[in-house]
């Protein structure tokens, strides 16, 4: 890697810049990225030359070689297992009685390493609270320093009052003096923990404690504030801190400029900045690096070029880090291109591609749909390079730049690509995004894949996984239902509902798809849950129902599931009545028929009047007068009245005398209209069958309204109650046909007085 040379470091930067932009306003886009690609060398040495970590050192700093091995006695090897086994007893067996004889039998006595050894390798912070303070009791004093590592361990893990328990009140008793570094800790993990209040009570008592302050002590409790936004009373301590007489040095502005630029404070920023440079403090590239990620942050990359080009004019060599937060601040701003570039830059100086560097340019990348191609590159090389990003939300987007754009097999190879990242688990979302646009693009056997892996993985049972979208997963059912795989749509949408999706669409076509297929019961299934549910229910679901328990020759069902229907609100059509009582009566099932007719008739469907007579004449025939008689009552109100006419021909016919004796009685109590001729055929059958009574009966209720009868069954009639003893019954009705007894309701009640 080339760098430039410190006795001009303006003019060979500038010129530098200048040959890199000719070069780089030649190349498109995508020739941009692989430029860079090919630029960035990931051998040993180039990766020595980027950043080495978290740290804002130099790249170009070379790091020292190792130092060789010390050679360790047999001692330190006794001590370094001793504390190793403390540490795994503590971890895996309950802190007891019997633990601590266990310890104490193990190592009677201790030293200041052996504790602290212990406290740096407990697994646990309340290991370590617990060996901490039973360890007294074996007769080991602690020090400042077993304190010291005690008050950081606690603070680093939140467990903030224990730390200060031992602080301000343990340590007194013990008489070991506390420093203020160990007070500078434990005001940083109150920062740490959002508790500023706190921090600023514990730097106030310093001196009452006797502790003196210094830029050690300000410095921590800055950060604390700064972390908060307390950006005013951070600019009070700062002139506390000068009238205290304690000198500002670069840590602390370095700390103040970075609490101020996380409150994007860039006009404060700006001041103190120069601050810094009046008082002949100079910068450093973490100084830098800082103000850029402020001016990055404000989305002002105007400012955070001057600060870039003012960094390497004062001799300093952007590392990663600076480039990261270029790149970033740009695609933050919709500066993409200037993103890329910058990019391409770091490439061919050789820097070192991060995770962070990739996390700063692909969402430029995954968001705009014309550069998806480019994105596909850079996750390419991510897994070249075995970079885990930290964003997981880059493969989703970029999946869904991917679909937008008509690129459905690229974003199926990009979501293939996510496993190949470790640690990575794929978001639901994403899964909803290829379903969606796999089915609208009629790629149905990717997307039956893609379910068949999104089930098998179980990535719907987790409680943090979000529901999918009624787009994403209606028309995947949809398809599978109308193709025979209903079975797999419903343990898609079983895994839907635990998660609170009640969608209508889904419910009814599972019903349609199990309908069609045969199995009406998993349909009735569904249809439970839906109306257990309170969810809205289709008709032509329950039509669909209907007419699969009839094709499996299940009528009992057929008619369950049509009366449900009718609950729901939902009006059969006539031609789904007839086929419900058809197959019942096909079946024997006449009662169950003529409760389907009932129901039929009073909705006002007045159609399949055949099969109506039909119920009818076979609820007579089997002796259910009653029911039939209640149905054409009940035909009568809605005004559809049967053709009794044709029924009392029937029963003549069959010679149900009784049935026909009540069918006409009934008629003529509510004044049906019904022929003479018919009347005469049911007298001739009754007196055949010998019920001269009740011929008697109905002869003198048709007289009583005024009917005609043939005169020889009545003489036939009179001669039969004469010849059974039944005198005055027969003078009865020979004065009532000589026209000599009252007609009408007076003359009805005579005949049956006579009785």
């Amino acid at each position: 890697m080339a760098y430039l040379p410190s006795s001009s470091p303006l003019t060979s930067s500038a010129a530098h810049r200048a040959a890199k932009t000719l070069t780089l306003a030649s190349l498109s886009p995508g020739s941009i990225l692989h430029h860079a690609f090919s630029s960035s060398d990931p051998t040993p040495a180039a990766a020595a030359a980027g950043d080495p970590g978290p740290s804002d050192r130099d790249s170009s700093s070379a790091s020292p070689p190792p130092p060789p091995p010390r050679r360790r006695d047999n001692s330190t090897k006794k001590e370094e297992q001793l504390h190793e086994t403390i540490c795994y007893m503590m971890a895996r067996r309950p802190w007891t009685t019997r633990l601590q004889n266990s310890i104490r039998s193990l190592c009677p006595s201790f030293d200041q390493s052996l504790v602290l050894a212990v406290l740096r390798g407990a697994r646990h912070p309340d290991h370590a609270l617990r060996f901490f303070r039973w360890v007294e009791k074996t007769g080991f004093r602690h020090d400042p320093d077993t304190c010291r590592e005690i008050i950081a361990l606690l603070a680093r893990a939140s467990m903030l009052n224990h730390a200060r328990c031992i602080l301000l009140d343990d340590m007194p008793v013990r008489r070991v003096p506390p420093s203020e570094d160990m007070f500078a800790t434990l005001i940083e993990g109150y920062g740490c923990a959002s508790i500023p209040q706190e921090a600023v009570k514990i730097f106030r008592r310093l001196p009452e404690l006797g502790v003196t302050r210094t830029v050690r002590s300000y410095d921590a409790v800055f950060k604390a504030i700064l972390r908060s936004g307390r950006v005013a009373m951070a600019r009070r301590l700062f002139n506390a801190m000068l009238a205290e007489g304690v000198l500002p040095v670069l840590s602390t502005y370095n700390t103040l400029l970075w609490g101020f630029c996380l409150s994007i404070k860039m006009e404060t920023t700006q001041r103190f900045f120069a601050d810094m440079k009046e008082r002949g403090i100079a910068p450093d590239l973490v100084t830098y690096n800082t103000i850029l990620n402020g001016w990055a942050r404000a989305k002002k990359m105007d400012d955070a070029e001057k600060v870039f080009a003012e960094m390497t004019a004062a001799g300093f060599v952007p590392n990663s880090i600076s480039y990261n937060i270029m790149i970033k601040g740009y695609v933050c701003s919709g500066r993409v291109d200037d993103g890329l570039r910058m990019f391409s830059e770091m490439g061919e100086k050789g820097l070192r591609f991060t995770e962070k560097t990739f996390a700063a340019l692909m969402p430029g990348l995954c968001d705009d749909v014309g550069r998806a191609v480019e994105a596909q590159k850079a996750l390419t090389e991510m897994a070249k390079r075995r970079l885990t990003p930290n964003d997981k939300s880059i493969f989703l987007r970029l999946v869904t730049s991917l679909c937008e754009s008509g690129d459905l097999e690229g974003a199926l190879e990009v979501h293939r690509k996510t496993s190949q990242f470790n640690h990575v688990v794929v978001d639901p979302l994403q899964y909803g995004v290829l379903l969606e646009s796999l089915c609208k693009g009629e790629k149905h056997e990717s997307a039956i894949a893609l379910l068949d892996e999104l089930l098998e993985k179980g990535t719907m049972q987790s409680p943090q996984c979000p529901a999918l979208e009624p787009s994403a997963y209606n028309p995947m059912i949809e398809y599978l239902c109308g193709h025979g795989d209903t079975k797999k749509a419903e343990a898609f949408f079983r895994q839907l509902m635990k998660k609170g999706v009640d969608d209508k669409v889904a419910f009814n076509s599972l019903i349609c798809g199990h309908a069609k297929e045969g199995m009406p019961e998993a349909a009735s299934e569904i249809l439970t849950i839906m109306t257990r549910r309170g969810v809205p229910t289709d008709a032509d679901s329950y039509v669909l129902l209907v007419e699969s328990f009839l094709k499996k020759s299940e009528p009992a069902d057929a008619r369950t599931a049509l009366d449900s229907m009718m609950e729901q609100g939902h009006l059969p059509s006539a031609s789904l009545f007839r086929s419900v009582m058809v197959a019942l009566f096909d079946d024997g099932r006449v009662q169950t028929a003529s409760r389907v007719m009932k129901s039929m008739i009073e909705k006002g469907v007045k159609e399949n009047m055949d099969m109506v007579h039909k119920i009818l004449e076979a609820l007579f025939m089997r002796g259910h007068v009653e029911e039939a008689l209640g149905r054409i009552n009940l035909m009568i109100v809605n005004d559809c009245t049967p053709n009794i006419d044709h029924l009392l021909i029937t029963l003549c016919d069959s010679d149900k005398a009784i049935e026909a004796q009540k069918l006409v009685e009934f008629a003529l109590e509510r004044d049906c209209d019904v022929s003479f001729s018919s009347y005469d055929r049911v007298l001739d059958v009754l007196y055949t069958a010998g019920k001269t009574l009740p011929a008697y009966s109905i002869l003198c209720k048709i007289k009583a309204k005024g009917g005609v009868v043939d005169k020889k069954a009545c003489d036939a009639i009179i001669k039969s109650l004469i010849a059974e003893g039944k005198t005055k019954q027969a003078d009865i009705l020979s004065r009532i046909l000589a026209g000599k007894a009252p007609s009408g309701k007076s003359g009805e009640r005579v005949a049956m007085d006579a009785f």
